[in-house]
C-alpha cells in the first residue's frame, strides 16, 4: 500500500509527480489558480483537485472530507508562492511576514501530524530576514519545533539530479524529534542537455492546429522572429557580440542576460522564469510549453490545461509557459522525496 501524501499550494503537479513516482500517493493537490487547477485535475488519476484558497480553509475540513485521522498523511508537501523571495524579484521580504503563505504549512502539519513535511522555496528565502534578528530558515525552524519537528534546509541543484536546466531551489524537510535526515547527495553534473530533451520532438504545431505531442505549440508572434534571428545558439539579444541593429536591441543592457536568450542544444538550459521564455536553439521561435516541460523533466502525458500567452498578451491567470516555470522539476521532487522515504523507512 502506498504512503498517502498532501499537496499544498500544489502549482501544476511537478512536485506531485515527484512524490508519487517514490513509492507516495498524493490523495489530494490544493490549488488556488484555476489554470493550474484545470491542469491537475487534467492529469489527476484519481486523487481529489480542490481550487481553493488555502488560507481561508479549515484543516477540519479536509480531513473530514477525505476521511482522514492524524497522522494518517504521510507527507505533507507544498511550494507556498513566494514572489518576494525570487532572484528575480525585488526581493523585498512581506510586509507581514508572520501572515506568509509558508506558515500555512506549519498550520496544517499541526492538525495533520505529517510523518514528514516537504516544502520548496527559491534559494533566497532561507536567508531572508524576518526580523532584525531572525531569517525566514530561523523563524520557520522555530514554527516547527513548537509543533513538534525538526528542520533540516538546503538548496539544491537541479542539473545534478538529470535535469538539463542550472535551477536552484531551496527545501526544508520536517521530520520527527531526533530522526535522521541526509539530502539526497547531488551528482558531479547531469549529462542530460536541452537537445536530449526536446531533439526528438516533432515540428511545433501553429495554434490553430492540432499537434502531435500535448502543448507542443508554436505562438511566437511573426514580429518576434526577426528578433529572434539575430540571437546565435546559447546567447541572448544585448550581449556585447551579438551584432543587432538598435530598433531591434531597444531598451535591452548588458545585465539583461536572461531576455530575449537561445538555449543551446549541447548545454543545460538556463533556469525558465515565469517572465521570459527562452527561443529555440535553431529554430526562430519561443520554445513551446512541451519543450519547457520537457527541460523540467515533465513526462509528455502530463498534459497543461489553459491558454499559451503571446508576447504582446496578458493572461490573467498562470498560462502555460508560467506552470512549467513555476513548477519543481519532477525529477529534482523524487530525489528529495525519496530521500525523506529512506529516512523514516516508509
Amino acid at each position: 500500500m502506498k504512503h498517502r501524501a498532501l499537496s499544498l499550494f500544489a502549482g501544476a503537479g511537478g512536485l506531485d509527480i515527484g512524490v508519487d513516482q517514490c513509492g507516495f500517493k498524493t490523495c489530494c493537490a490544493i490549488e488556488l489558480d484555476p489554470h493550474c487547477a484545470s491542469t491537475l485535475r487534467r492529469n489527476a488519476r484519481g486523487k481529489e483537485v480542490w481550487n481553493v484558497d488555502i488560507r481561508a480553509l479549515e484543516p477540519r475540513r479536509v480531513t473530514d472530507s477525505l476521511d482522514l485521522q492524524p497522522g494518517d498523511v504521510a507527507l505533507l508537501c507544498g511550494g507556498p508562492p513566494c514572489p518576494p523571495f525570487s532572484q528575480t524579484g525585488k526581493q523585498s521580504g512581506t510586509s507581514d511576514p508572520s501572515r506568509g503563505p509558508v506558515f500555512e504549512m506549519v498550520r496544517f502539519a499541526a492538525a495533520l501530524r505529517p510523518s514528514a513535511v516537504v516544502i520548496e522555496q527559491p534559494p533566497r528565502f532561507l536567508d531572508t530576514p524576518f526580523s532584525p534578528s531572525a531569517s525566514m530558515r530561523d523563524v520557520l525552524a522555530e514554527r516547527f519545533d513548537a509543533i513538534g519537528y525538526d528542520t533540516h534546509s538546503t538548496v539544491l541543484d537541479a542539473v545534478h539530479f538529470g535535469v538539463p536546466q542550472r535551477r536552484r531551489q531551496a527545501f526544508v524537510v520536517c521530520v520527527p524529534p531526533g530522526q535522521a535526515y541526509d539530502f539526497p547527495v547531488p551528482e558531479l553534473m547531469s549529462t542530460m542537455t536541452v537537445g536530449d530533451a526536446i531533439g526528438d520532438l516533432p515540428a511545433a504545431t501553429l495554434a490553430d492546429g492540432q499537434p502531435a505531442v500535448p502543448n507542443h505549440i508554436d505562438v511566437t508572434p511573426e514580429r518576434d522572429r526577426q528578433r529572434i534571428s539575430y540571437v546565435p545558439e546559447g546567447a541572448w539579444l544585448s550581449r556585447a557580440d551579438v551584432h543587432a541593429p538598435p530598433e531591434i536591441v531597444r531598451r535591452l543592457t548588458r545585465k539583461d542576460t536572461t531576455k530575449y536568450r537561445r538555449v543551446h542544444r549541447n548545454q543545460a538550459s538556463i533556469a525558465l522564469r515565469c517572465g521570459e521564455v527562452p527561443y529555440h536553439p535553431t529554430e526562430d521561435r519561443y520554445l513551446t510549453p512541451r519543450e519547457a516541460a520537457r527541460i523540467q523533466g515533465f513526462p509528455d502525458r502530463h498534459v497543461f490545461v489553459g491558454p499559451i500567452r503571446r508576447r504582446t498578451v496578458t493572461v490573467r491567470d498562470l498560462d502555460q509557459h508560467r506552470q512549467v516555470a513555476n513548477a519543481v522539476p519532477p525529477p529534482l521532487a523524487a530525489a528529495v522525496a525519496s530521500s525523506v522515504q529512506d529516512a523514516l523507512c516508509l
